[in-house]
């Protein structure tokens, strides 16, 4: 006997969270890195193509360097999907390289696992360093774009 699953009640705790989480990621100043609390759960694991942590301190101490590193780095939310406990978001990452005045966008995607009371238990950050990072920088960006006309090429 085949068993047909339920539709996720509007009411899951996903769809409960997510629009305090992006608001709160939207509006993300170095002076906000305090109440992290307030969207992580004590013990989150956070992942992205330069780190992997755990723990709300050590997730604090990813987003404190990303303010000492970039001049006014900001996410703006594109898409956003909710079931269950999980979430999907698609993003534009802004920000300027200290002393630079030309904006970078950087494109990617998170997925999000909520615990029972709606804060963040795992952050897992998907995006390209190699296109959406590296090949922005003046001399490494020559050179991965050097290799990626390479490996096209075969």
């Amino acid at each position: 006997m085949s068993v047909t699953p339920l539709p996720t009640p509007p009411g899951s705790v996903a769809q409960q969270a997510l629009p305090r989480v992006v608001a709160f990621f939207e509006c993300l100043k170095a002076q906000d890195l305090g109440h992290l609390d307030r969207i992580y759960a004590v013990d989150a694991s956070f992942k992205d193509p330069f780190n992997e942590v755990e723990g709300l301190l050590e997730i604090e101490a990813v987003f404190a360097h990303m303010f000492r590193a970039l001049d006014t780095p900001h996410f703006v939310v594109r898409d956003r999907l909710a079931q269950g406990n999980q979430a999907f978001l698609t993003w534009d990452f802004r920000f300027r390289f200290k002393g630079d005045t030309v904006w970078q966008v950087v494109r990617g995607a998170t997925h999000l696992r909520f615990d029972a009371h709606g804060l963040i238990a795992d952050h897992r950050d998907y995006w390209d360093a190699a296109e959406e990072l590296y090949e922005k920088l003046p001399v490494l960006g020559g050179l991965m774009r050097w290799l990626k006309r390479r490996a096209m090429r075969g």
